[in-house]
């Protein structure tokens, strides 16, 4: 009987020459036994079925979402890491299911979704209550393994072999003595079916374009250093796609995997892991924006940030020194930048890049009064953020302690696995296990007792983790190759969960550049890594944020001006790209030191353009900060894709250069060398230049202007957008004078929109209802124009008065009476009169745009013709 081999590692196991030939001739083929309905029983929510090789769940998480979990005889099962526990609870499902039994098929119905099981063989098909198809199982369940294609007589006389080395794909490989052979592990996953028209996003972080048909990607969380215009594997993989035909299909394995829309076998989409947990969720809903909601209601929704995380923030690697560091904070007020936070990298902790990973504690040297710094930079408005990573070098500081707390991952004999990477010698935190994760967050404690108010989780990949090295989960042990995909997931719940603990009045803000689905609901707010600072780095950012926005991981954003290169960057590609920043989740900008980040540090023509933008953010903060709250009340994404605007057109999931900003801001950065034009396909409407407020008529590809000092942004007709004046630091911000543009046209007859605002950091405000909601509504009929403004709600430290200057874009007549609250007011003669009345009015007969002043307590009413 013939042995079986295993690749592994480009080392292939040596046998004599008949073996070797056949190992030459493996082939790897896909097993799916077919298997047959036995029993069911629905208990609650969950409907347990019997099949002759085990038992299949599916468990109705809410009307729109069923968890499939297949239970085969002898397979090892991990956790859930995808579904968020608490938020099933809290939303229990408590609907009643229906199941109709049949001699060929059960039906398995909620409001929502129908599960069509067919019971021999076995396999799921799934539909809207009417019948409307969804989605199918092609084979479902799978197992894998390689499969030995015994050779001919004649192929083993034509054999040449040396014993020493073999050649596999024309590389030669290195041949492993016979001795270490090991069983070949079964791989497993699931197949579906895919439909001829359907676009297919999904995978994550890739460089791929947006649809995903036609890929194969690996499933394994890995650095990308330098990428620019096409990357297949990344920091954050993602095992879900979403369709065009609107459901989300969640592989629920942290495995070391593949994912294969189409790839290899046209119309299948694949899923493989080498062990895992074999389950998946299917989602569906009517729309996108609702199918991304009943994906978020079950894997988790994003909690508020702290507000100050959306202004400027300051990063570089890295400041080498307190004093470095103080510089830097006094040189943003010095030149009039407003700054919120600041970024340490890993010189906070010892004086060289490497040697010192692990040591978790300040490097009194060159910072010799953290503390003092700390506060210094709270009193300004400046929150400090210090990176860590779960590296532990065994010449740090705290490598022994980490080794006496069992903290580190082990080897099979129980000890601590020590290996080699860039940073030096080194151990594992093992954040899956508790004990591990008390001894790991002693430091973070340090640290927030010190003052320090968010957390950098560097390298979570894990950028090195040994595939058979041992993990404790559960107090079990898993290897590294299984739970690879949720390492940074683990990492981040521990901070977040124990700093709700620490601090349970504050909203942790955790930036980690890699985890899994689900990982938004423990605050994570991910960035696109080590993106080479060029035009081709730039060129894939809004693709890169759209892919992760829509399976709910919204506050994705990018190094601004890119961190990897050599020699400083060029001037005009960080303009454009520090201006696309405005319009994106998280205003970062970082990079290698040589290359200045900071735009404080750049020349005067940089540094006046890019004052504007970041005075900008700040000014736009009430409809940024709004955007954050309908994130984490619906899951709804900050940055959007094209698509959401018309569900019909399937060719806009292509469109990768521009995005939604929101509801009322269309945003196409400018990412070529040069460019002074930007062609733009615009969704049906009519759109305003955010600049001059010129016109454009939509559904058309339009070339819109774009001077170094303007990067497109066009404003949607009828919208509605509240701004305020800058600040230094959000410590400043209030919305007691509130300015409320409004961009009228004739062909919008009615708007709204809705602004949301609260303290900026209660971490319950939204729980508790600590919120106010500014609701804007304008309706036009002729020449006739009424916009009415209602608050409602409270929270502590909500304005006790409100003044609003609503600013009516392109009102294209001389008003002839303005009423507000049904009295009259007076039309000054320029704007400087409109600063001295408390009701007043001023038209601009050259910009077209009538400035309207009023005090705001519930309502004000604004009638004009």
């Amino acid at each position: 009987m013939m042995q079986k081999y295993l690749f592994k590692a480009k080392t292939v196991m040596l046998m004599p020459v008949l073996s070797l030939i056949a190992l030459m001739l493996l082939t790897i083929s896909w097993q799916g036994e077919a298997r047959d309905y036995v029993a069911h029983q629905l208990s609650g929510n969950t409907l347990v079925i019997n099949t002759d090789d085990g038992m299949v769940e599916i468990n109705a998480l809410n009307p729109s979402a069923f968890e499939v979990h297949y239970q085969p005889i002898g397979f090892k099962q991990l956790p859930s890491f995808a579904i968020d526990k608490n938020s099933t609870k809290q939303n229990k499902y408590d609907e009643t299911l229906t199941v109709v039994d049949s001699k060929k098929q059960l039906m398995l119905s909620s409001k929502t979704l129908v599960a069509i099981i067919n019971k021999s063989p076995f396999s799921i098909r799934y539909t809207k209550p009417n019948g409307d198809y969804i989605a199918a199982e092609e084979l479902g369940f799978f197992t894998q393994q390689p499969q030995i294609v015994e050779p001919k007589v004649e192929e083993i006389d034509k054999a040449i072999i040396d014993t020493s080395t073999l050649a596999v794909d024309n590389e030669v490989v290195e041949v492993a003595d016979v001795n270490e052979t090991q069983p070949i592990e079964f791989t497993l996953g699931f197949r579906f079916k895919l439909q001829p028209q359907e676009k297919i996003l999904g995978g994550g972080q890739r460089v791929l374009g947006m649809d995903r048909r036609g890929q194969k990607m690996p499933l394994y969380n890995r650095a990308h250093y330098g990428y620019e215009t096409e990357s297949s594997q990344m920091y954050y993989g993602l095992s879900a796609v979403m369709s065009s035909n609107k459901y989300i299909i969640v592989f629920d394995n942290s495995a070391n995997g593949e994912l294969d829309i189409a790839h290899d076998e046209a119309d299948i989409l694949q899923f493989s892991a080498i062990g895992g947990r074999t389950s998946y969720l299917i989602i569906a809903g009517d729309s996108y924006p609702k199918l991304i909601e009943n994906l978020v209601d079950v894997t988790g929704k994003q909690p508020l940030p702290p507000r100050w995380s959306l202004g400027n923030i300051a990063s570089r690697f890295g400041y080498h020194s307190e004093q470095e560091a103080r510089a830097v904070v006094q040189k943003y007020h010095d030149e009039d930048f407003p700054l919120d936070a600041i970024v340490f990298d890993l010189y906070w902790f010892g004086p060289d890049i490497k040697g010192h990973m692990g040591n978790l504690n300040w490097d009194t040297k060159a910072f010799p009064t953290p503390v003092d710094m700390i506060k210094d930079f709270k009193a300004e408005g400046v929150n400090t953020i210090m990176i860590t990573e779960p590296f532990i070098l065994t010449s740090s500081s705290q490598w022994q302690s980490a080794v006496e707390n069992s903290a580190l991952m082990k080897n099979a004999l129980g000890q601590p696995e020590k290996f080699d990477f860039y940073f030096g010698n080194t151990g594992l935190v093992d954040v899956f296990d508790e004990k591990s994760q008390d001894w790991f967050w002693q430091y973070y404690q340090q640290l927030a007792e010190q003052g320090v108010a968010g957390w950098w989780g560097d390298l979570g990949e894990p950028e090195v983790h040994p595939a058979n090295g041992l993990h404790s989960l559960d107090g079990a042990n898993v290897t590294g190759d299984e739970v690879h995909n949720a390492y940074g997931h683990k990492w981040a719940e521990m901070v977040f969960k124990r700093l709700q603990k620490f601090q349970p009045e504050t909203r942790p803000f955790i930036l980690m550049r890699s985890g899994f689905i689900g990982s938004q609901r423990y605050g994570m707010v991910p960035w696109t890594g080590d993106v080479s600072r060029s035009w081709g780095g730039f060129k894939p950012q809004v693709e890169l944020a759209l892919q992760m926005s829509v399976l709910g991981l919204s506050y994705i954003h990018s190094d601004l001006g890119g961190f990897a290169g050599d020699g400083p960057i060029d001037k005009e590609l960080y303009i454009r790209w520090l201006q696309y920043g405005v319009f994106q989740p998280v205003y970062r900008p970082h990079a290698q030191e040589n290359a200045k980040p900071e735009p404080i540090f750049h020349d005067t023509k940089t540094k006046d353009i890019l004052r504007e933008y970041v005075k900008l953010r700040y000014q736009l903060m009430p409809y940024i900060y709004s955007l954050s709250i309908e994130n984490s009340l619906t899951g709804m994404p900050i940055m959007r894709p094209m698509f959401f605007e018309d569900e019909t057109k399937l060719s806009m999931i292509d469109e990768k250069d521009s995005y939604f900003y929101g509801d009322a801001l269309l945003v196409a950065p400018v990412t070529e060398q040069g460019a002074r034009r930007v062609e733009m396909n615009l969704p049906t409407g009519v759109w305003f230049n955010f600049w001059n407020d010129q016109r454009y008529l939509g559904n058309q590809k339009t070339t819109i202007a774009a001077p170094l000092n303007q990067t497109p942004v066009l404003v949607r007709g009828g919208a509605f957008i509240p701004m305020v004046e800058a600040v230094q630091s959000t410590k400043d911000y209030n919305t007691k004078n509130l300015t409320l543009h409004y961009y009228a046209d004739a062909s919008v007859k009615s708007s709204s929109a809705v602004m949301y605002n609260d303290d900026g950091k209660d971490p319950n405000s939204l729980a508790n209802g600590d919120y106010e909601t500014l609701t804007f509504n304008a309706t036009q009929q002729d020449k006739n124009l009424s916009i009415n403004l209602r608050q409602a709600g409270d929270f502590s430290g909500i304005p006790a008065s409100r003044q609003v200057s609503v600013v009516i874009h392109h009102y294209a007549n001389t008003p002839v009476k303005i009423k507000v609250n049904n009295k009259a007011i007076k039309l000054v003669a320029n704007q400087q009169q409109l600063t001295d009345h408390t009701f007043a009015a001023w038209y601009d007969s050259n910009t077209k745009q009538l400035k309207i002043k009023a005090d705001w307590n519930k309502t004000v009413n604004i009638a004009i013709n």
